[in-house]
């Protein structure tokens, strides 16, 4: 199919059927843009991810908020050491813009990377949500998560695995539209629940 950036293979939008995108017209945007939609009926972030992982065709998948926080142009960049064998999952560790990040939203991720730090060693700044690794691999990690805690879940798991785990910087600018998740302290305040779960 043809992809809106160059160097992407197949590009995926996992689509929440009680989401709102665009006043519900986010869908039919998003496959006119020459996207392929998948339909994921289960509520929660985590289930979107694990639909569009499942209905990925591609060697390598990377995962990417599609609000317009982070450039897609970015991709290449943190998928390149996963596939020169560098690296089994690569994340992309933000550089925000000024009013990019909540304060309570960044203390929040801070304080969550030291503890995968303190339980894993691996010395991660941050748990973005651009991030790269090889299909196959990533099935057979059994993320069982579908809501907030799966990207943590993740990095847990990958690390319990022995994978090769690094950072690279990617911008982080101010999202289109208020998140209902970072943009609150009670939408953080959940997101932290869910990644609290998976700390478990």
């Amino acid at each position: 199919m043809s992809a809106p950036f160059h160097g992407l293979e197949q590009l995926l939008i996992a689509w929440l059927p009680h989401q709102r995108w665009f006043g519900g017209k986010g869908r039919e945007i998003a496959a006119a843009h020459g996207a392929t939609v998948v339909v994921e009926q289960r509520r929660g972030f985590g289930a979107a991810c694990a639909a569009g992982l499942e209905a990925a065709e591609a060697e390598i998948v990377c995962f990417m908020d599609c609000d317009g926080s982070l450039d897609p142009q970015e991709v290449p960049k943190v998928v390149e050491p996963v596939a020169a064998g560098a690296s089994d999952l690569v994340l992309g560790a933000r550089r925000p813009e000024r009013g990019s990040w909540a304060l309570h939203a960044r203390l929040a991720n801070r304080a969550l990377a030291l503890e995968v730090r303190r339980r894993s060693g691996v010395a991660l700044t941050d748990l973005g949500p651009m991030r790269a690794a090889r299909r196959e691999r990533l099935l057979s990690l059994g993320i069982r998560d579908r809501r907030f805690g799966w990207p943590l879940e993740m990095v847990l798991r990958a690390a319990e695995s022995g994978w090769r785990i690094d950072e690279v910087d990617v911008a982080y600018r101010p999202r289109v539209g208020r998140s209902k998740v970072t943009g609150t302290v009670r939408g953080t305040a959940r997101t932290m629940g869910d990644m609290a779960r998976a700390l478990r």
